[in-house]
């Protein structure tokens, strides 16, 4: 199957080829989230076995997840690194099993690279790095592998990224850090139309700095890359509505809401059909 097979009457419209299953950014796209670690700050542990694990996928493309996201490794502030045995150990299996009872495509959230390349072996087609590819061989790994990659932004790791983060110009940085990263990409044959970017939120940023972030979103955006954003159930929610982890559903919805009206590409979030519902009635009293 070769990318023209994927061609839109528009030809605007950025189509990304997930190891032969397409993800068509016309609107914006659900990412359901699928945390096999027992340690990740919001569904640590609820996925760990793996049939509870190919559950939750069907049940997320079921309530309208365009694209899954399976990770093995927690990146919560303070998360502690896993072996790379462990992490293949979590996510091959599940991967595996997924990809061949779902019909969407399926993601690898790693910083590894070895588990990148066991991951699109096993049918996951685009890579999630919250690292974006600076591990020592991501970069290469990504460019032969040629699926799309998501950069991310991160101020440190996560065992001190949220310690007292600090910028001069948080919008300007990032900015340019991503911006530099996908020229890199590129320069190393990773092709424009497979990038794809994330500002990071709550990646080494105050309250204050994730907020400047958003409302800087369109001008991330005119940078010609899609944008993928990371809102759900995180802590800036909790700041903003003082509710712990298991109350911020109404929150993240909201936030994903908003992100989808600025034009974000793709939504990365917990609870998939609330999204699904808030994204379709502000699509309704809200077109672009």
């Amino acid at each position: 199957m070769t990318f023209k097979d994927f061609e839109t009457a528009d030809p605007t419209v950025r189509i990304l080829d997930c190891a032969g299953r397409r993800l068509v950014l016309d609107r914006t796209r659900i990412m359901g989230v699928l945390n096999l670690t027992p340690d990740s700050f919001s569904d640590g542990g609820q996925w760990l076995g793996k049939t509870a694990a190919v559950e939750h996928a069907l049940a997320m493309q079921d309530a309208g997840a365009d694209i899954i996201d399976v990770g093995g490794e927690s990146t919560r502030p303070g998360a502690q690194a896993v072996s790379l045995q462990e992490e293949l150990d979590r996510v091959i299996p599940v991967i595996e099993n997924i990809v061949a009872r779902i019909s969407v495509p399926v993601s690898v959230d790693t910083s590894k690279p070895a588990v990148m390349r066991e991951a699109v072996a096993a049918g996951v087609g685009m890579i999630n790095d919250v690292c974006a590819l600076r591990i020592d061989g991501a970069l290469q790994a990504a460019a032969e592998l040629a699926v799309p990659v998501c950069l991310m932004h991160m101020l440190g790791d996560p065992r001190v990224m949220q310690k007292n983060p600090a910028y001069d110009d948080v919008v300007g940085e990032v900015t340019n850090f991503l911006l530099e990263r996908a020229g890199l990409c590129q320069g190393s044959g990773i092709s424009r139309d497979n990038i794809v970017l994330d500002p990071g939120f709550g990646f080494g940023k105050t309250l204050e700095q994730n907020i400047a972030l958003f409302h800087a979103l369109p001008d991330l955006m005119a940078r010609g890359y899609p944008l993928l954003v990371g809102l759900s159930r995180k802590a800036m929610i909790g700041q903003l509505t003082g509710r712990e982890v298991e109350g911020r559903v109404a929150g993240s919805i909201t936030a994903a809401a908003l992100a989808a009206q600025t034009g974000v590409a793709i939504v990365r979030v917990h609870d998939v059909a609330e999204t699904r519902d808030a994204l379709k009635v502000t699509t309704a009293l809200f077109p672009a």
